[in-house]
């Protein structure tokens, strides 16, 4: 079909104008813009409003020459080449220009074969007057009056005054044509766009959409966002503590409030299930579904959500966007997946040391930067065996790759660690570079809310505004401490005046946004934040700082995965106002480029199912609907069979595990069987057999047996060198006894630890303790000896000693030592390199006070160990956990090791010096018969055969790489689901709450099938006991509140603080509870089920004092809660409390007592308004 265009030629407007009236000034286009375009005619936006002057004189300056409407559709590719071919203003294409790399697929139980994508030519901007509301109204007014028929990408584009980007139109065309979409795309690249265009097609038609998020902070942001869109009376909120008009035609919600409401409709159904007349569900940051404590909300949804209803799912960068999208096709319908990979706002990655900010990548952006080398920060400071010149070599041999990675080998291990600590710079040295780059405003991103609070207030005096933003911030200081004056964070103030917060959560949910609003507005330079402000909060900036590549987590210290870190990154670049956005990582005494590089060129993770059976699923599923009901006689009825377990399995075993599971899994399982068979071939070609072939069929037999009857000898001479070092560190580990045994009750001597770790050497300086075994009530005991691989069987190997006495003395023990970093440390003599000969005198510190091992001591014992394992060895490992606050000044005054000299080191025993000789002797031996093979007639050709057999086994390697990632997503994608939902059903027939032969349904089973918490029927059996009944609100409330403390925690930095202590009646009843909670657990116990079961008093006096009346700043004063912490909890306990009067067969006396707790308890600075 022919298109008609405009040019920018006003000789070609005259046929046009006829579709125009000229009425004074102004430019008026007639309301058939729908009839034109059926006719081949292509109307810009542009026109409706302009005055006719501004209208030629922007066609006369190069607004685009040929705006075009095609009925034709194109491919992706004819899509691509026509846009290439428009003569259209760079600076209004730049953003859609970032995305040239995208994907759109198909996947429904049709299996259609038809890709191809309808598709339009990029238009101008519209440029509209008026807010986007009225445009919305605009919208709706034409639909009442040319029909539904006039909706398409054009009329949604209008909605906005730029161009919306490629895989935005794809998206939103996939979602006009009636099918479910999934979006993968980077951290802000603009997927909110897509599902606001889906509800505006809603809207206008009169229709329905629910929009979840995992956040209920995210919930009220995009509450306000929608409602400044749509307007008030068509956004509804409805989260745990909200519920604002419910009835509109756009929901926005908290995920698992949407799964609850799923639940009723496929089980008790009710007129109040909220699901009807809906049209369209989108699940932001659905990504969340790899979570593992809250992602099987996700695939619930997914499962249960009925099949007419349209799904936008918008996730970010995944590295298995088509198994989810397959996933959605396959259990809920066609679905269409929209993949882009790049942004809209570039990044660059940049490395931050102490006096330097360098780019962390190369030109090419695929490999390190080679100024970030460790030789290239730390000089050709090498070891003593050689020139420099032959160290290079021997590091370029021993380098690899990893990922275009250069990692450097262990030619300067001793320098290696002090090269590290002394680029680590302070948060100054990093600031700095951000100004003088224009790098602000930067999310600077701390693990820890100590880390945050500890760098506001180093920087509190580093003036970041001028004087008129300053006194902006004091007014905005001023209007919210008028309107929330507890919230005010006193704490932070000084920082805050001079562009510099704090965010995460340990402040309260009011002054977190209020530190964001302010962000916005330019007026924060500067915001401390732990991860938790990654997760899809609108708080984009200029700079990303990260400042670590670990985090300490409830099992240790763990490090960031590839996604974490671009989860972060993503929050780096602000569109319409940034050409790139910057991310820079920190130089750490442990973390350096190469391992930045590592974590972020190793590629996007998968997503992986977290599927998990609960309580509530398990009732909900089986019960189907409400089968029982009491009549005042007191008689069950049944009024409706539930599913059966065949039915419920058919749902349970739809689950994206399952799926990928039953793709995947075959493929997998075959790749590996081929990669194992191949292991198998090359490792023969490797063998000494077949080299030996080799070398005999290419050599001359002289030639052969010269060399042979060397390597034979040097083969030898290995086993020998092995031998007489294992040997050695025997000795050293009886040398080292005695002396150590000796320190244990003198002074506390300094030591240097060492370990390697990917080929590098790690030098530890730290102060002796003692012997493990020697401190008593240390909590690690039991982990070092139940933990197999640190099990010492030295014994059960041959020795060579004399008496049965020196075998026991070369034993390895296990010691403790504080290191400088202010770690522990649990090592065995192994890991020992120096001791010396000065410490830290064992005196007290003040008359008549504790000595240093004594206090010493009692904070280790004190501390909640969560011990890494850094080091493995048949002689004993070494293990890692952090200190606190109280060892920081004592780690301070253990000197670096450019202050102690191995000189000063305690003299070894002479067994031991001899047995470093033999050893240093043989492997002298080594080396001079390697030469000796070197110069033999035939050792070219021999070592082409070597170089052949080394690539071989170089390929192995990598082969084995392979077949180890492959095993891991093996057992990923495991089927799971089924036989935990079995053993829930067990416990929940045990309990008299649903009888899994009949279907019956008791009332401890309503009750719990109703209720939201992490273990239902443990919450509903506490709620239906009757010694609540006598509980006045407030101690109903602390009762409460220790059923949902879990993870709230006092902070141990928080000197001379205290919380108060529940009444005593509080006590009793919790204790009378824990009687029922040990015999709750023994069941769960009997059928396999690990569901934890809360119940912690410890705080429950905070919620009684609340609860009763008192007021923020009396609780909080000298508390030794965090601010966010304690808020939590009496949301928490707000949200159970609030539950209670919708609860099935619960009495209307503890009813109306929860009413009136909740009530009492839900002011500010806990109130979060949802506008």
């Amino acid at each position: 079909m022919r298109t008609t265009s405009i040019s920018s030629s006003l000789s070609e407007l005259p046929h046009l104008l006829p579709f125009f009236s000229n009425s004074g000034n102004t430019c008026v286009f007639l309301q058939h813009n729908a009839i034109f375009r059926n006719l081949g005619f292509s109307i810009p936006r542009t026109f409706v409003t302009l005055r006719t002057t501004s209208s030629l004189s922007l066609l006369a300056q190069g607004y685009p020459r040929a705006i075009s409407h095609s009925a034709n559709q194109l491919s992706d590719v004819e899509e691509e080449e026509e846009e290439d071919d428009e003569d259209e203003d760079d600076d209004d294409d730049e953003a859609a220009d970032e995305y040239e790399e995208f994907s759109v697929d198909l996947f429904d139980d049709n299996k259609y074969e038809d890709d191809e994508i309808d598709s339009t030519t990029m238009e101008a901007p519209p440029q509209f007057e008026g807010q986007k509301w009225q445009r919305v109204d605009r919208l709706r007014s034409q639909v009442r009056e040319f029909g539904e028929e006039i909706i398409d990408l054009d009329e949604l584009a209008s909605i906005y005054d730029f161009h919306i980007d490629k895989f935005q139109r794809l998206a939103i065309q996939s979602f006009l044509r009636g099918s479910s979409v999934v979006v993968s795309a980077p951290t802000s690249s603009g997927k909110t766009l897509i599902a606001e265009a889906a509800a505006v097609a809603t809207v206008v038609r009169g229709r329905r959409l629910f929009y979840t998020t995992p956040l209920k902070a995210l919930s009220n942001q995009k509450y306000r966002e929608f409602r400044e869109t749509f307007g008030e009376s068509n956004v509804g909120l409805l989260t745990g503590d909200s519920a604002v008009n419910k009835e509109a035609q756009i929901l926005i919600m908290t995920t698992e409030i949407l799964r609850n409401m799923l639940y009723q409709s496929i089980g008790m159904v009710s007129s109040g299930s909220g699901l009807f007349h809906v049209d369209v569900i989108v699940l932001d940051e659905v990504h969340y579904l790899s979570d593992i404590s809250r992602g099987t909300v996700w695939e619930e949804i997914v499962i249960y959500c009925p099949k007419e209803v349209q799904l936008i799912c918008l996730s970010a960068t995944v590295a298995n966007a088509d198994e989810l999208a397959g996933w959605i096709g396959q259990i809920h319908g066609t679905t269409e997946l929209v993949k882009s990979m790049k942004r809209p706002v570039p990044l660059t990655w940049h490395f931050s040391m102490k006096n330097s900010l360098l780019p962390l990548l190369n030109e090419k952006g695929t490999s390190m930067n080679r100024n970030l080398q460790l030789s290239a920060l730390g000089g050709e400071s090498y070891k003593e065996d050689g020139s420099g010149r032959r160290n290079s070599r021997r590091r370029e041999k021993a380098s690899y790759k990893s990922g275009s990675i250069s990692v450097q080998s262990t030619s300067s291990k001793d320098d290696t660690n002090t090269i590290r600590r002394s680029q680590v710079p302070q948060v100054k040295d990093t600031l700095w570079y951000l100004r003088q780059k224009d790098m602000l405003p930067a999310i600077w991103f701390i693990f820890s809310r100590k880390g945050c609070d500890a760098a506001v207030q180093y920087l509190e005096h580093y003036k970041l505004l001028d004087d008129c933003e300053t006194s902006e911030v004091e007014l905005a200081l001023k209007r919210f401490r008028v309107q929330y004056p507890d919230a005010v964070r006193e704490s932070a103030l000084k920082g805050l005046l001079n562009g510099v917060a704090a965010h995460h959560a340990g402040c309260l949910p009011l002054w977190k946004s209020f530190i964001e609003v302010l962000f916005q507005q330019g007026l924060v330079k500067i915001v401390f934040a732990t991860e938790t402000l990654a997760a899809g909060i609108n708080m984009p900036a200029r700079t990303a700082v990260i400042s670590s590549l670990s985090k300490r987590s409830d099992s240790g210290r763990t490090h960031l995965s590839p996604n974490e870190l671009l989860q972060m990154a993503g929050r780096a670049g602000r569109r319409g106002t940034d050409e790139r956005g910057h991310v820079v990582l920190v130089q750490t005494p442990n973390e350096g480029a190469e391992e930045c590089c590592k974590v972020l060129l190793s590629g996007v993770e998968p997503l992986v199912s977290q599927f998990t059976a609960s309580y509530g699923m398990v009732l909900n599923l089986l019960a189907g609907a409400k089968v029982t009901r009491r009549s005042k006689e007191a008689e069950m009825k049944v009024l409706k069979a539930g599913r059966t377990l065949e039915e419920a399995r058919k749902l349970v075993e739809q689950s994206f595990g399952n799926y990928v599971g039953s793709n995947v899994m075959l493929a997998a399982k075959d790749e590996l069987a081929e990669i194992q068979k191949e292991i198998e071939v090359l490792t023969l070609e490797v063998s000494d057999d077949a080299v030996d072939r080799k070398s005999r069929k290419q050599l001359s037999e002289k030639a052969y047996r010269e060399i042979s009857d060397l390597q034979e000898e040097l083969r030898e001479e290995k086993r020998l060198r092995t031998e007489l070092r294992r040997r050695m560190e025997l000795k050293r580990i009886t040398s080292l006894k005695p002396l150590l045994k000796e320190m244990e009750n003198g002074d506390l001597p300094f030591i240097c630890l060492q370990h390697n770790k990917e080929g590098v050497q790690h030098l530890l300086p730290a102060v002796y303790l003692g012997k493990a075994d020697a401190l008593s009530g240390l909590k690690f005991k039991n982990m070092i000896y139940a933990d197999g691989s640190s099990t010492l069987n030295i014994m059960d190997k041959e020795l060579d000693f004399g008496d049965m006495e020196a075998q026991f003395d070369a034993k390895p023990s296990y010691y403790v030592a504080l290191g400088s970093d202010n770690s522990w440390y649990l090592f065995t003599e192994k890991w020992i390199k120096v001791v010396y000969g000065t410490g830290f005198p064992n005196v007290p510190l003040v008359q008549g006070g504790a000595l240093p091992r004594e206090t010493m001591r009692a904070h280790l014992d004190k501390e909640e160990m969560q011990w890494e394992k850094l080091a493995h060895s048949e002689f004993g490992d070494l293990w890692c956990t952090e200190g606190s606050l109280e060892t920081w000044s004592w780690s301070l005054n253990v000197p670096g090791l450019s202050s102690l000299s191995d000189e000063n080191g305690v003299q070894m025993s002479q067994a031991y010096e001899d047995a470093v000789e033999c050893y240093k002797d043989q492997r002298t031996k080594v080396s001079r018969l390697k030469k000796k093979i070197a110069r033999t007639e035939s050792f070219k050709e021999y070592k082409k055969i070597i170089d052949m057999t080394n690539f071989t086994k170089e390929k192995i390697e990598r082969l084995k790489a392979r077949s180890v990632r492959l095993v891991s997503r093996i057992e990923q994608i495991e089927p799971s689901g089924w036989k935990e939902f079995l053993q829930i059903s067990n416990v929940i027939h045990e309990a008299r709450a649903l009888d899994i032969n009949t279907k019956v349904i008791f009332p401890l089973g309503e009750t719990a099938s109703a209720i939201r918490g992490d273990n239902e029927l443990w919450l509903a059996m506490v709620l239906r006991n009757k010694i609540l009944l006598d509980l006045k609100p407030p101690q109903l409330a602390a009762v409460f509140g220790s059923l949902v403390s879990a993870g709230i925690r006092v902070r141990p930095w928080k000197n001379n603080s205290y919380i108060y202590e529940p009444s005593t009646t509080v006590v009793n009843i919790v204790n009378f509870l824990d009687e029922q909670r040990s015999s709750f657990l023994k069941l769960q116990e009997k059928h396999g089920v690990k569901i934890p079961c809360e119940l912690d008093s410890q705080f429950s006096g905070m919620v009684e004092a609340w609860a009763s009346g008192l007021t923020w700043r009396e609780i909080m004063m000298d508390c030794a809660m965090d601010e966010g912490d304690l808020a939590r909890l009496l949301r928490r306990t707000i949200d159970l409390l609030a539950q209670i009067p919708k609860l099935p067969d619960i009495g209307p006396v503890l009813q109306n007592n929860a009413m009136i707790a909740s009530n009492v308890m839900d002011r500010p600075p806990i109130s979060e308004l949802a506008g």
